[in-house]
Formats: C-alpha cells, structure tokens, sequence
C-alpha cells in the first residue's frame, strides 16, 4: 500500500493520525511493520488500522515516536502499564527508560531559611536539597556594605547615600549559602545591605529581607509548609519549603550514549528472554 499520505490509527476506539514517518522512527517496532502488513495484530478497516490496545497510553507511546523523548504529566502514575505497552509495540528504548521510573517521577524539594534577629543585625541560613536550586538562589542575592564613620545610625531603614560595595556570599557548600544585614558598629563594615534580584531595592532591614526571600520563594513555586523555633536562647526560626519539581523529558540521545540500552540490542535481549520461557 502507498504511504505517501497521513496514517489513521484506531487504538482501543481513540483516533490518531499521524506521518508514516513517524511510525518509522525504529524499522524493528510493530508499529514500523504494521504499515507493510507485516503484523496481524493491526487490522486495516475502512482505511484505519485498528488495535485492540489503551488508547490513551497510546498517546504517549506516539509522542515518544514524535519527539524521541518521554515526557510525562506530574500526576501521572500508570509506569508500569505505559512500559508493557512500549513492550507490545516493541519500543525498547522507549520501555527502558520508563524502566528507570525513578527518573521520570516527580520529586519534592525541600528549602530551609534560618533567621535570627539580633538588635540590629539578622543572619541568614539558606538550606536547599537540590544545589541547582541553591546556585540559583544564591545568584539573585548580593550583599552591599557601608564602612560607617561612627555610631550616628539612627533609622534603620533610611537608604543609604554613601557608595556601596558588594561582598560575596558565604558558601559552606553547594547546598547553603549564609549572610547578614543590619548594622554593626564593632566592625568596621558597619552596615550590609540585601538586595534580592528580580527586586532593585537594597535591604537593610532584616525583617523586611526575610518577607522579600519569602516571596521569591513563592513565586518559583514554593509553599510553606511549617515554621518552628529551633533554638529558644537564640531565638533561631526556622521556616520550611517544598515543592514538586517535574523532572526533565528523558531524551532518547541518553539510550544511544549508553544510559540504557539502544533499540537493537534490546531487541535481541527481550527475544532471548521470550524463548527462555
């Protein structure tokens, strides 16, 4: 038959269509055999071929095929069905990497800020599970110090008119950075600024630079979920985040760097298998 026209598929009574090329992206799978007539589980019917499968796992099983990536909704949950469908079509790179679900499920990722205010200075403590999120974070805050000539500090939150100069943050490690704000006249930078980017605005109180880190949080997608004192004497508060993060579509370049193992020879080993039983 010719195949120079768009293919219809009825899968479980749900309609696609779709280029032959598309079917063709690997020559080995059922889908790539069903246009030649080479499999009889695909029946042509009034110009559909028809297969008695779920047709809306089907739906990602054709998006595979369209973008050689897997890419899943975050509540989605049928792993093991959408892998034993890749299977009956004969997909193995696609089943492989469903196979490594752990990749492809969404995760949470907890955030944790430290605060203590003390007289006129409040530190900070930023503690996140995922470093790319703290690299991120720690990119949009910059630290601004003043060397002040003598105690006459009077309204905290008066912008300063003397040139400022950024400090760098502290970074115990990938996953926390630390820094102050307030005043300090035991120390000869005796005012910190915080700025805290997309926000222009440099920060001197320290109250008001934990509201604007809140709500930056919130806008990435964050929710408090609890706030607690850690330690009473010290009077350290503790506010916790989370959120789900959905993980990156799984390309299929990683099966042909070797991540998971390429088409043919999974083919090869799921035959092997089948004549084991």
């Amino acid at each position: 038959m010719s195949h120079q026209g768009v293919v219809v598929l009825n899968v479980g009574g749900l309609k696609f269509t779709t280029w032959p090329s598309t079917l063709q992206q690997f020559p080995e799978s059922r889908l790539a055999k069903m246009l030649n007539g080479g499999d009889r589980e695909f029946r042509l019917v009034n110009g559909e071929f028809f297969v008695d499968r779920d047709g809306v796992l089907f739906s990602y099983i054709l998006d595979f095929l369209r973008t050689l990536q897997v890419s899943l909704p975050s509540d989605f949950s049928d792993y093991q069905r959408l892998e034993r469908e890749a299977h009956f079509y004969e997909l193995y790179s696609m089943a492989d990497l469903l196979s490594q679900d752990s990749l492809l499920k969404p995760k949470v990722e907890i955030l944790e800020i430290r605060f203590v205010l003390q007289e006129t200075q409040a530190f900070f403590r930023v503690f996140g599970s995922c470093s790319t999120t703290i690299d991120a974070l720690a990119g949009c805050v910059t630290i601004f110090a003043e060397q002040l000539g003598g105690p006459t500090w009077n309204n905290h939150n008066i912008p300063s008119q003397k040139p400022l100069v950024p400090l760098p943050l502290e970074r115990p490690s990938h996953h926390d950075f630390i820094f102050q704000c307030g005043t300090d006249y035991s120390d000869r930078l005796g005012a910190r600024y915080v700025s805290i980017k997309p926000d222009h605005r440099k920060l001197i109180n320290g109250t008001n630079v934990l509201g604007l880190l809140v709500d930056v949080l919130l806008k990435e997608g964050f929710h408090l979920v609890s706030t607690r004192t850690v330690s009473a004497e010290e009077k350290i508060e503790c506010y916790c985040f989370e959120r789900t993060r959905q993980p990156d579509a799984l390309p299929i370049s990683q099966a042909q760097q070797g991540d998971v193992v390429p088409q043919t020879k999974a083919a090869q080993m799921h035959k092997q298998k089948r004549g084991l039983q």
